[in-house]
């Protein structure tokens, strides 16, 4: 029997090459996540529990990259964070928040807790303008008993704006009367939209968001292939999911493609990511299945114990080479799912096919991750585990109404703890930076000419050795 040889990242080097690049701020970093979505940076948060919600996704999206949203909560709970993604950033909300004049200040504050906002629009059943209620009009609100006509900022004192207003003529807007609101209105003073001064505020402070055609933040969100998976897609399309990934351990089945096929009768043409798979065989016949995106990789997660279970998987860089040189013929973009420890793997993975690349337990810990910050001595940490742990097994069972004993359950993922990191935002500026610096070494002004350009070489465990800091010790 021929065993062939299969490698991942640590195995491999880059050749540097002569660049025309004067600064790594001449790369472009703009790439594909599937056939009709595009991205900023090609960074991409995995779609665990740990990782990516509302709040991951949100920072993701404003940053140029875009997070899954995980699928271990109710329907009714996963749909409401597909909207809090997509209210999170416009820069017309066409459907704002409102509330009758005459309820209390005790409901209101109720209300704007419950959906997470800081201020409403005043109308009553016609949807006419009659005030706005802001942060400084709660402030001074001590009575809860009071209606809401008694504190609010009233219609006649109020600037507004017309249904056509432009970015610019907000943005003036905003600078000329520094206001929090700008309600939008037609000629009958009814509400149309409303722009907000943190809208703007985002709009300019996040030049790489990744927006769709009305405006909001792109997101992404896991299904799986059992259970109430089609009523689950069919509500999170209608609460604007820009794409469906079909997450499942072992990508290349009858489970897949009867999803695949289901999926679409339920959705139409939402764009469909598959996976996760290792092989040409299992890209050929996705891309042929008719997804518009693959993701790739069983096993090289580092909470995933998949190959050590089962004896099956791929290391990930021969994987990615696989997958994608099949994909590329069907225009189908690649995502390498797991193994990237350091910037470096990603210029790798991009360079060996891939057009994006998912982070899981690089991104646990931040700031933006769900869970607590937990402190054992003077270090915090957060938990991470896998989307096929225990744990979440546990958890697919109470949620998704899946029939699977727990006895039946052979975990092929792990729950541990990671260091408290901070902001997201930090170690998403490194590992773009690192990636760029990569692009100006091997005079690669876009991503499609790092795929183009990339020239491996294998490395011994010495070259591994002499790739990293040694012979000295480091003070950080």
């Amino acid at each position: 029997m021929h065993i062939p040889l299969a490698l991942t990242y640590d195995d491999v080097l880059i050749v540097p090459r002569r660049s025309s690049l004067t600064s790594r701020s001449e790369a472009n970093t703009r790439t594909r996540l599937t056939k009709k979505i595009s991205l900023n940076i090609p960074l991409v948060t995995a779609n665990m529990d740990t990782v990516t919600e509302s709040e991951m996704a949100i920072t993701m999206a404003r940053l140029g990259g875009i997070g899954i949203l995980h699928r271990f909560m109710s329907i009714e709970d996963n749909v409401e964070e597909v909207k809090k993604v997509k209210r999170a950033q416009n820069l017309i909300i066409e459907h704002p928040y409102t509330i009758d004049p005459d309820k209390t200040v005790g409901e209101a504050k109720n209300y704007i807790a419950e959906i997470g906002i800081t201020g409403l629009l005043v109308a009553n059943g016609d949807n006419r303008l009659q005030g706005v209620l802001s942060r400084r009009d709660f402030l001074f609100a001590s009575d809860d008993t009071k209606l809401v006509r008694d504190i609010m900022t009233p219609r006649e004192k109020l600037v507004v704006g017309d249904a056509y207003a432009t970015f610019a003529q907000a943005k003036q807007i905003f600078s000329d009367h520094k206001i929090e609101k700008l309600p939008l209105v037609d000629h009958d003073d009814r509400i149309v939209g409303l722009i907000t001064s943190d809208d703007i505020k985002h709009i300019i402070e996040y030049p790489l968001a990744n927006r769709d055609e009305d405006g909001h933040l792109v997101v992404g969100v896991a299904v799986g292939v059992h259970g109430d998976y089609i009523e689950r897609a069919q509500e999170l399309v209608r609460a604007g999911a820009d794409v469906l990934v079909i997450d499942i351990a072992h990508g290349h089945s009858d489970l897949m493609f009867n999803a695949i096929a289901k999926l679409r009768d339920a959705v139409g043409d939402v764009q469909l990511i598959a996976g996760n798979i290792a092989t040409a065989h299992a890209s050929k016949e996705l891309c042929e299945a008719g997804v518009d995106g693959l993701k790739v990789g069983v096993g090289p997660g580092s909470i995933c114990i998949t190959r050590i279970v089962t004896g099956c998987g791929m290391p990930q860089l021969t994987a990615v080479m696989e997958v994608a040189k099949v994909a590329k013929q069907y225009g189908v973009p690649v995502i390498a799912d797991g193994g990237i420890q350091k910037s470096g793997d990603i210029v790798k993975a991009i360079g060996a096919g891939a057009d994006t690349v998912m982070l899981g337990s690089m991104f646990a810990g931040t700031t933006e991750s769900p869970g607590v910050v937990m402190t054992k001595g003077d270090k915090k940490f957060k938990i991470c585990r896998g989307s096929a742990s225990f744990t979440q097994a546990n958890k697919r069972k109470k949620i998704s109404q899946e029939n699977k004993s727990l006895k039946e359950v052979v975990p092929e993922g792990v729950e541990s703890i990671v260091p408290f990191k901070g902001p997201v935002e930090d170690i998403v500026v490194q590992l773009v930076g690192g990636l760029k610096s990569g692009m100006s070494y091997t005079n690669s002004h876009s991503i499609a000419e790092l795929q183009r350009n990339v020239e491996f070489v294998r490395i011994s465990s010495a070259g591994m050795k002499e790739s990293g800091a040694h012979d000295v010790q480091a003070i950080t």
